[in-house]
């Protein structure tokens, strides 16, 4: 079986729009880097942008990202990458010839963004914009002389698992990469 040895993806020259019915917060924050987040969780990607893969090993290889349009593909030979064209594999993807390495070139990316995953990005901006949720909380306090006053301390670890916590973990299951 042909092993992934290397992914080189483009940063896209946007992405898709924030959904709809944000807070005043959650508008604020970085869309894009709430978007790389759930493509870093997810195998699709939603916009276009070009992909290089370095594979090595003989037998049945797929593109590990979705939707993908496979460019070029190149077996490294005599010191010089040469084009090659492998079979189709009968599950889909190619049938690579040989040990390789190979550098697949595709483009990736496109269609219409589905509403679990419109829903996965709202919950995880609006989880990331709650200064008032006690997730990830580990230190509290109230004090009550004189005027109220509370305050809590996050650990520093709240962030990674926001995708969790938020519940947008759940909805882009059905996306999830592949191990």
């Amino acid at each position: 079986m042909a092993v992934t040895l290397k992914e080189v993806e483009a940063i896209p020259g946007s992405y898709p729009p924030a959904p709809g019915l944000l807070s005043d917060a959650a508008s604020m924050l970085n869309h894009a880097a709430i978007w790389q987040r759930i493509e870093a969780y997810c195998r699709d990607r939603w916009t276009a942008r070009q992909v290089v893969w370095t594979v090595e090993g003989g037998g049945t290889w797929e593109p590990p990202l979705s939707p993908a349009t496979v460019n070029t593909v190149e077996v490294w030979e005599g010191g010089a990458w040469v084009p090659c064209t492998p079979a189709a594999s009968p599950l889909g993807g190619y049938e690579l010839p040989g040990e390789g390495p190979y550098r697949i070139t595709a483009d990736v990316g496109g269609g219409e963004v589905p509403a679990a995953v419109s829903e996965a990005f709202r919950r995880l901006a609006e989880y990331l914009a709650d200064a008032t949720d006690r997730a990830g909380v580990s230190s509290y306090s109230v004090n009550m002389g004189g005027a109220i006053q509370e305050s809590y301390q996050r650990s520093p670890a709240w962030v990674a698992r926001a995708m969790e916590l938020s519940g947008a973990a759940d909805l882009l299951r059905p996306y999830k990469r592949r191990a």
